[in-house]
């Protein structure tokens, strides 16, 4: 059986930036150990699968290269990508996700795809857990958390970009994932308004190049604490992504470009 598959760069207008994604359309679900193995050899931060209904929903999926994520932004931002290109008549595309809901994908006059997500706003915590702060060589100024991740808050981007982690540490957070981020002040970051780094031992990897799903949290905790609905991120991997946020409400639309890095075929048994 040969499955093909598109490999894109997201949240980036440059090749070899931005987080890339593996995306294949079938026209029903492979096995499950199947579409994790194929994300496993992949070996990228995620593979979407795609099957689409006979209500033109598309059912999506996503695995990193350990275990099947609940939801991934960056490969919803590359699976749209693709079947856009795929059906250039089309301007909106639904997506269908078990622990998401209904995601609706938009082409906006701009180039960008804007997807609307549901908002995830973390809530401050008090009792830090020991391993959170043996896994960070830097003291936290705050910490919040919501379903997916504790939010680390930094007072600067020296903070953001210098900490140093201890995977086995962060590791014992499972299932959650940990986001440092601080607000966006100096000359360098001057067009953000916050950055961010994205830590994922338990569920993916080492440091996630630009964490989509992240931002339907970080994107309400900045809202709010500086009193803008409007918000554009930079995610502070050594690949780097930008993210256009709005927040309304109890939604998040996201927004960001793609380029396509390769499209070809893979051959797997039946």
């Amino acid at each position: 059986m040969q499955l093909e598959i598109n490999i894109i760069d997201a949240f980036t207008d440059t090749l070899f930036k931005g987080n890339s994604a593996a995306v294949i359309v079938t026209d029903e679900w492979l096995d499950d150990a199947l579409m994790q193995s194929i994300a496993s050899e992949n070996n990228l931060s995620e593979t979407a699968f795609i099957v689409v209904d006979d209500k033109g929903f598309y059912h999506i999926r996503w695995f990193s290269p350990l275990t099947e994520i609940d939801f991934c932004g960056h490969a919803t931002l590359a699976s749209a990508f693709v079947l856009f290109n795929k059906n250039p008549n089309v301007q909106s595309i639904n997506f269908s996700a078990k622990a998401v809901g209904i995601l609706t994908i938009v082409q906006t006059e701009s180039g960008k795809i804007q997807m609307d997500f549901p908002s995830r706003m973390p809530e401050k915590i008090d009792e830090i857990p020991d391993s959170l702060l043996a896994g960070l060589s830097i003291m936290p100024a705050e910490v919040y958390r919501n379903t997916q991740a504790y939010f680390v808050i930094y007072d600067s981007e020296t903070d953001v970009l210098n900490v140093v982690r201890d995977n086995d540490k962060l590791k014992q957070l499972a299932p959650y994932d940990v986001v440092v981020t601080c607000e966006a002040t100096s000359e360098n970051y001057q067009d953000y308004d916050f950055v961010s780094r994205y830590f994922w031992p338990a569920n993916g990897g080492d440091e996630d190049p630009v964490t989509g799903s992240a931002h339907t949290g970080l994107a309400p905790l900045w809202a709010e604490r500086l009193g803008k609905s409007e918000l554009i991120a930079y995610q502070a991997s050594s690949r780097g992504g930008v993210l256009d946020c709005t927040v309304t409400g109890d939604r998040v639309l996201i927004s960001g470009n793609a380029v396509p890095y390769l499209t070809g075929f893979i051959t797997v048994e039946e």
